[in-house]
């Protein structure tokens, strides 16, 4: 059987290994004059960025906290258009990569944000090129260092939607697993559970293709071998290949795409505030649980969930034991991060209408989401 036209992109250049975050400095100095620095106040490698810069460039120091929503988006393009920077370096956890990516679109756009944003928007490519952005993740999991989307809160809608656009993927991404071994074990286990899920999703979901296969084979094993790791032992190896899983998921994903999971986990962040990770972790046994039985039995949606479980039940003993071990290592419920169960019916249905939603490999009725949301 030949195999259907697919496509593949990523960041303009990636570099991995322990170290490699000082690459910044060389990049930036030779592409730029102005540079904005949007960081984590609590990365410390940060502060020594931003003095090095200070002595051949212009350099303005925006703080980044917590998840980027819309007016504290447009606050900072507000600021940066005054200082009209050649170059953007976001160092941080994925929401300070989003929220530089955001930052990387909209200083030059010349029109607002609602023409762009998914879902609540208008969706519309950016009309001007953004700004070359150089990424620096923190953490190991959202892979936004290698994606195309900027996820930002809408507080007025309660919603998590995207920035998208195919020019936003970061001209250079800096994978260096020496700043995200810092991270407290509640960051390391939520950000650990998003690594893995964005590459399960990816390879489970109705675009998978070869390219993302070949990540996600390798990254799905690897990086439950990692997890467990870097919780029970910290392991300087176990981070390594945390950082690595977490950036073929992004890639992964920005190729193919995720599902339903990530559906639930838009609408649910958007409601809460709860971490993206904590919220994927509760979600993933009941969602691939759910894919598995709505799945057709001789399908390649069913033989790959039973992959994937094969490959969960090798490292944890059992597929449920997976779930316990993440319990007992401080993952929270979907009641405990403020869902409740009168809320499910409408998070069902505002999920189905989530772009994530639209590569589940299986069609799972509104009944089945709300189980799913009972079981999480």
């Amino acid at each position: 059987m030949s195999l259907a036209p697919f496509g593949f992109a990523t960041a303009g250049a990636l570099r991995f290994g322990r170290g490699v975050h000082a690459e910044a400095l060389p990049f930036a100095r030779a592409q730029a004059r102005r540079v904005l620095v949007l960081r984590s106040p609590s990365v410390a490698a940060g502060e020594g960025l931003v003095q090095a810069l200070r002595q051949s460039a212009e350099v303005l120091d925006l703080p980044a906290r917590g998840e980027p929503d819309l007016p504290g988006v447009e606050a900072h393009v507000a600021t940066a258009r005054g200082f009209g920077p050649d170059l953007i370096i976001a160092m941080g956890g994925g929401a300070v990569i989003d929220h530089g990516k955001a930052l990387a679109a909209l200083i030059p756009a010349p029109h607002g944000a609602m023409r762009y944003l998914e879902v609540v928007g208008e969706g519309r490519p950016l009309d001007a090129p953004p700004l070359p952005l150089v990424a620096i993740p923190t953490t190991a999991g959202t892979g936004a260092e290698v994606t195309r989307n900027a996820v930002i809160q809408i507080p007025e809608d309660r919603r998590k939607v995207s920035l998208r656009d195919p020019r936003l993927y970061p001209a250079l991404a800096l994978v260096d697993p020496e700043l995200c071994a810092s991270r407290p074990k509640p960051v390391a286990i939520a950000s650990g559970l998003d690594a893995i899920t964005q590459v399960i999703e990816p390879f489970i979901c109705a675009r998978a293709n070869p390219m993302t296969d070949a990540l996600c084979r390798d990254a799905i094993p690897r990086g439950l071998r990692a997890l467990r790791g870097v919780i029970e032992t910290g392991a300087p190896d176990a981070w390594d290949d945390m950082a690595l899983t977490s950036a073929f998921g992004g890639m992964a994903l920005a190729n193919a795409g995720l599902g339903a999971l990530h559906g639930f986990a838009g609408v649910i962040g958007g409601r809460t505030g709860a971490a993206h990770g904590a919220i994927c972790g509760a979600l993933l046994l009941p969602v691939l649980q759910a894919n598995a039985a709505a799945a057709a039995p001789d399908s390649p949606a069913h033989h790959r969930i039973a992959w994937v479980m094969e490959q969960i039940a090798r490292e944890f003993g059992h597929v449920q034991d997976f779930g316990n071990w993440t319990r007992a290592h401080g993952l929270p419920s979907l009641r405990a991060l403020g869902i409740p169960a009168e809320m499910h019916g409408s998070i069902a249905r505002d999920a189905v209408q989530s772009s994530s939603y639209r590569a589940n490999p299986v069609d799972l009725s509104e009944n089945m989401l709300m189980q799913i949301l009972s079981e999480s």
